[in-house]
């Protein structure tokens, strides 16, 4: 290859490594900015908490953030339980549709246990905080539904 080739391919090769980047942050950056804030960042950002509600909030979440890495193992475990079952199968056999269930059940505990929790927290609201908490719960959802 001569010289003049090489600096043609090596500067396509680093053009199109900086364009990657550049598309990779930048998309990155967009869906930052897209992003509903959390329901974290508005019961603690956005409500004007007093300190005996933040007080409350922050053992509601403690005690959340003990339980849901269990739940959300068990629902991995159960997504695992799934992939083996299909793999082993030739179709949907009675071992496939256990593990179904079961990943069923382990998702709608999880989603139960937070449901309880985030209706835990509104709880410690007023009726002005929870009406903004109440809106931020149903923004999520509906993003989330697409």
């Amino acid at each position: 290859m001569t010289p003049i080739w090489k600096s043609i391919v090596i500067t396509a090769i680093l053009a199109a490594l900086a364009s990657g980047a550049a598309t990779w942050a930048s998309a990155t950056w967009i869906m930052r900015e897209r992003q509903q804030p959390s329901l974290h960042s508005v019961v603690h950002d956005q409500l004007d908490l007093s300190a005996e509600q933040d007080k409350r909030i922050d053992v509601i979440e403690a005690r959340f953030a003990t339980r849901r890495p269990a739940l959300e193992a068990e629902v991995r475990a159960a997504n695992r339980e799934l992939a083996a079952a299909i793999a082993a199968s030739d179709g949907d056999t009675p071992q496939v549709q256990a593990a179904v269930d079961h990943f069923h059940t382990a998702m709608g505990n999880l989603q139960k246990a937070t449901i309880t929790h985030v209706f835990e927290m509104r709880s410690v609201l007023t009726p002005a905080q929870a009406e903004v908490f109440d809106a931020a719960v149903v923004d999520s959802l509906r993003d989330d539904a697409g």
